[in-house]
């Protein structure tokens, strides 16, 4: 039996009755419809529409429900369910009898709709930043064994300055520490209970919305019945920000698949993550990094199809909702599965810390530590700027670096030049003279991991108080 059927005469289309459903996949719900089901029928007793025994017969039936769910993915095999509100209460009826036709009393699909996913929502963001957590603090550890290690941060895609190994990882921890804390303020959108909305104008019954958004652990009921059963700010939200950590991890992936490349040759490809070619026998691919990269155009489209499934919408619930469940259990899913794999991949790579100090030592990165040797000296940045511009061409006619020119070629430049202008070109001295908060000088990098640990141990620990 259809859940609205009484006014129809005539039954639906046998082809559109199969498009229509949901079931497929939204069955991904039913932890948390069967959790709030649960609430709602204590509800329910607390405005005396069910007797005790009729509550316990429907927890009973509830907690069996879930029980044979998690015994058996054929159990979840049903033609008729037409979403997982339907399958419940039809296996609810099988188990308890006409009892199970009472829980629906009060309620309406469109909040319980928006119940189940708020609470997939939200579990999914603790599983989410707990998986960030966990990315992060591999990269962190990373960069602690780095040490002193240097290598060339680049702008443009040409080599820059010097900066250590542990600088250069600790770039990509602050993204996803950013993405962390953006699902956790998402969070806080999420955390409202729609129990009690009704179908659009709210309950029927005397229920007590407050007693229910505690029973779920929600912050508070919703605020407006409306909104509450048309609203998906929240999932849109969340997608918004799956997207941009899928960008990062993109990001990530591509300058992986850059640095192990022959041409550069600082990251050697961990074979338990690569895969050959059928055709050259030489061959190693970089095939976990160049997945992760592309996944992000599909957690991007999700996001997209989500706005444009309800840039149109008037109030309240429409059918056109259906349409964003599948994009947020998409982008959900792959987030799931990229992160942990980005994270192992991260263990197990190894460094050519050799080749990346040697490519720091060449290629006039020192030039911009060199201007500031003559700053230090007075002459005015604009002058020092082209003055080692001159002397860089001046290498580039000889062949050879700022180290090598004699001291009388660069006074021909400015008089300012003195011999001690040699030791503020070596690798050390040009790594420490940024020495301020954010710079790569050695003392600050250390500060700064001992810092991104402790936020790192934060978000684990919020995440655990959540499970």
């Amino acid at each position: 039996m259809k859940m609205w059927s009484g006014r129809f005469r005539q039954p639906l289309d046998p082809e559109f009755e199969r498009w229509q459903r949901s079931f497929d996949f939204d069955y991904r719900l039913l932890p948390h419809e069967l959790a709030a089901s649960a609430v709602h029928a204590r509800a329910l007793k607390g405005a005396g529409i069910l007797s005790p025994d009729e509550l316990s017969a429907i927890l009973q039936g509830l907690e069996k429900i879930g029980e044979l769910a998690a015994l058996s993915s054929e159990f979840l095999k049903d033609s008729e369910a037409e979403d997982v509100h339907h399958f419940v209460e039809k296996q609810l009826v099988a188990l308890i009898g006409d009892t199970g036709y009472k829980l629906h009393s009060g309620r309406s699909r469109n909040e319980q709709i928006a119940t189940d996913l708020r609470l997939y929502v939200r579990a999914a963001i603790d599983q989410q930043r707990t998986g960030l957590a966990e990315f992060a603090r591999v990269l962190a550890e990373r960069a602690e064994q780095a040490g002193n290690a240097a290598m060339p941060a680049y702008t443009h895609l040409q080599p820059a300055e010097p900066v250590l190994v542990s600088h250069w990882l600790l770039a990509y921890v602050e993204m996803f520490l950013r993405d962390a804390e953006r699902l956790a303020d998402c969070r806080k959108r999420v955390n409202v209970c729609p129990l009690g909305s009704g179908a659009v104008a709210g309950a029927t019954l005397p229920l007590d919305r407050r007693a229910m958004a505690a029973g779920l652990e929600f912050d508070a009921p919703t605020a407006n019945s409306i909104d509450a059963t048309s609203d998906r700010d929240f999932v849109l939200e969340f997608v918004n920000i799956l997207s941009l950590l899928a960008l990062h991890v993109s990001r990530w992936a591509e300058e992986m698949i850059l640095f192990s490349s022959q041409e550069f040759g600082f990251i050697h490809l961990p074979e338990a993550y690569s895969t050959g070619s059928s055709a050259m026998p030489q061959k190693k691919n970089p095939d976990l990094l160049e997945l992760a990269r592309g996944k992000a155009g599909r957690i991007i489209g999700n996001a997209t199809a989500l706005m444009i499934a309800v840039k149109g919408l008037p109030l309240a619930y429409n059918k056109d909702l259906q349409e964003t469940q599948e994009p947020l259990f998409q982008a959900t899913e792959t987030v799931s599965s990229l992160v942990p794999l980005a994270t192992q991949w991260m263990k197990v790579a190894e460094f050519d810390y050799q080749r990346m100090q040697q490519a720091a030592q060449s290629g006039f990165l020192n030039a911009w530590a060199a201007a500031t040797y003559l700053v230090r000296r007075g002459v005015p940045f604009r002058l020092a700027h082209e003055q080692i511009g001159k002397a860089v061409q001046m290498c580039l006619d000889q062949g050879c670096e700022l180290k090598d020119l004699p001291l009388h070629e660069l006074r021909s430049l400015n008089p300012a030049f003195d011999q001690d202008f040699y030791s503020c070109l070596t690798l050390d001295s040009v790594l420490a003279i940024h020495d301020l908060p954010g710079g790569t000088a050695a003392a600050q990098v250390r500060q700064a991991i001992a810092k991104a640990k402790a936020r790192i141990e934060s978000i684990l620990e919020e995440s655990h108080a959540h499970a």
